[in-house]
């Protein structure tokens, strides 16, 4: 399973990245970044279509319990202690998910790389699934 972060939806939905059929299986998401995604669809019959079956796609932590707040409001807050400053909440959230399923992040987003760096959340930045094994 890998967990694919909105900056990559957002690259597909842009046509600038591919996601093979075949590997659509091995793709999970979460409710912060179906939030992210429904947030930034535009109103069109298209995005509604897209989104009706993104939804399809296996969902962890749904509905999330507090702890998963509270661990992203500690890596955010280690990130801080570190120097480092985490410009999503969100993106703290996420790791948090991450983290508790033990599934890689594929992403295009420098905050996951750099909470990778004090945590123990794996990334993914390969552009093809199929290379993330």
């Amino acid at each position: 399973m890998i967990l694919v972060d909105t900056s990559i939806w957002i690259e597909v939905l842009a046509g600038r990245q591919h996601v093979d059929p075949d590997d659509l299986l091995r793709l999970v998401t979460c409710p912060p970044v179906m939030q992210e995604v429904r947030q930034g669809l535009r109103r069109t019959g298209q995005a509604d279509a897209f989104f009706e079956n993104f939804q399809a796609i296996p969902c962890l932590s749904g509905p999330l319990p507090l702890r998963l707040f509270i661990a992203a409001a500690e890596i955010y807050r280690e990130g801080r202690r570190r120097g480092v400053t985490i410009g999503s909440s969100f993106d703290c959230l996420i790791a948090a998910i991450a983290i508790e399923h033990n599934v890689p992040v594929w992403h295009r987003d420098r905050d996951f790389d750099a909470i990778s760096q004090y945590t123990p959340l794996r990334v993914v930045t390969s552009h093809r699934v199929a290379a993330m094994a």
